[in-house]
């Protein structure tokens, strides 16, 4: 028997509740995976809440790394005994729990360098960071990016990367501690969110021009400043909601604020082809095997503590990654 997380109902974080249930053997195209560590993404908090509608009951959690203990019919790519790692959506919903079936097709093999405890905690934030980086905009040393959340987990991913390839990172942060923290990862400046006007300040760190990419993955209380900060032409990502959906944009907007981009992007859609996918955890992996890019785990939590953890993350205290233990 393994211990799951299930959800009979949405709301706060009281209503994730554990379950002992059986797992089985994999049918076609499945595994079944033993986890070792799981990740706690900001996204989690949006399946429990009900912000992302799925049906009840369910799982919860979508990142976890383990080792494969059996796999079904027609799984080619990973065999009993594999460290895996994996990250997705709907289809792999069900990551707080000790043992599962999950479908092979998510599944990353995990090199041996890279600890499970590290691939869970960074596997969905690197790979977003790596699209980020290196997909989505095409960007030359010394070109400017605003980071907004720039100590959380994927802000400080996107900062090591960013650095490396010899962009400028502007970070955006809650706190004094926090900045210090981005600042050591790779941002060159700094601005305290809360009491500072931040599109002023980018304009004033960039002589006027603004960012040419805008990474935000607050959502409704930065998205106004977001727009602002945009150079002519340039792009605004806007992908995440931690404070809540964003304002709709109207296209003459866009005219307006310098003929910028926007787009709303999805993991899911850059890792879709199984090439891509093995490309950007490969340079994922690379980079954080050799030390280039640190992963770093400022909370643990048991499994069961899942309630507190969602707590910790929805009010902004958790720095870095956290993961759960099991």
């Amino acid at each position: 028997m393994a211990i799951a997380a299930r959800l009979h109902k949405t709301g706060g974080p009281e209503v994730i509740g554990w379950e002992e249930v059986p797992v089985g053997a994999p049918g076609p195209g499945q595994v079944r995976l033993r986890h070792a560590a799981v990740g706690l993404n900001f996204a989690d908090t949006y399946f429990r809440s009900g912000l992302y509608p799925v049906p009840l009951p369910c799982g919860l959690g979508v990142e976890a790394a383990g080792v494969v203990e059996e796999v079904g019919e027609g799984v080619a790519h990973v065999r009993k005994g594999d460290r895996v790692t994996y990250t997705g959506f709907v289809n792999t919903l069900g990551a707080y729990s000790t043992e599962r079936l999950i479908p092979a097709a998510p599944l990353i093999k995990l090199p041996d360098a890279i600890p499970f405890e590290t691939a869970a905690a960074m596997t969905m934030r690197g790979l977003t960071a790596a699209y980020l980086v290196r997909r989505i905009w095409p960007l030359a040393a010394g070109d400017t990016i605003l980071l907004h959340a720039a100590a959380g987990g994927v802000g400080l991913i996107v900062a090591q990367w960013a650095a490396l390839l010899g962009y400028r990172v502007i970070g955006t942060v809650s706190t004094e501690e926090k900045a210090a923290v981005a600042r050591a990862h790779g941002c060159t400046e700094t601005i305290l969110s809360r009491t500072e006007d931040v599109a002023r300040r980018v304009r004033e760190l960039t002589d006027g021009r603004g960012a040419d990419l805008v990474l935000d993955s607050i959502g409704k209380s930065t998205f106004a400043a977001s727009l602002d900060s945009v150079r002519r032409r340039g792009l605004l990502v806007l992908f995440g909601t931690a404070s809540g959906p964003t304002p709709p944009i109207e296209a003459p907007q866009l005219a307006m604020k310098g003929s910028i981009y926007v787009t709303r992007p999805a993991l899911a859609d850059y890792i879709a082809d199984p090439a891509e996918k093995a490309a950007l955890a490969g340079e994922l992996f690379d980079h954080v095997a050799a030390g280039r890019i640190r992963i770093e785990i400022n909370q643990r939590y048991a499994l069961q503590d899942a309630s507190q953890a969602h707590r910790d993350i929805e009010a902004g205290t958790t720095v870095g990654s956290s993961v759960f233990y099991v």
